[in-house]
């Protein structure tokens, strides 16, 4: 890994496409978070948001998707990430990495997940182990 991703490349991008109600119920059902600001247009008006938006943890996993399909699972050491922003009912998130460092066994990641309308919804990192 380390001579194909020097410090600065870009990883392989993951788009999988606007968020519709259909993957944040089976998410939900899969996740085993039925929380009803995600599922219930009506409580999440109340709640004070003008429709439900996606579980963070469903950017996580985009996330996770877009680094296990790059390297083995078990070659995922860590993956940390803080929450920025909900991700709206119908928005595209983008999750990208790019090599920040490598030591010789590890590469460190530099982890974004945006929006088209340039929307910053995680930040984060993870460290993958090299070959």
């Amino acid at each position: 890994m380390s001579t194909r991703w020097p410090p600065g490349d870009a990883l392989p991008p993951l788009e999988p496409g606007p968020i519709g109600r259909g993957t944040l119920a089976a998410f939900a059902r899969a996740s085993g978070d039925p929380n009803p600001i995600h599922l219930d247009p009506a409580f999440a008006r109340r709640s004070g948001h003008p429709d439900v938006f996606a579980h963070g943890m469903l950017s996580m996993a985009y996330v996770a998707r877009m680094i296990t399909d790059i390297v083995d699972q078990a070659d995922l050491r860590s993956l940390r990430v803080r929450f920025r922003a909900v991700t709206p009912l119908g928005a595209s998130p983008r999750c990208t990495a790019t090599v920040a460092s490598t030591d010789g066994a590890t590469a460190q990641l530099d982890l974004a997940v945006a929006l088209p309308d340039g929307t910053v919804t995680i930040t984060g990192s993870a460290v993958v182990a090299l070959d």
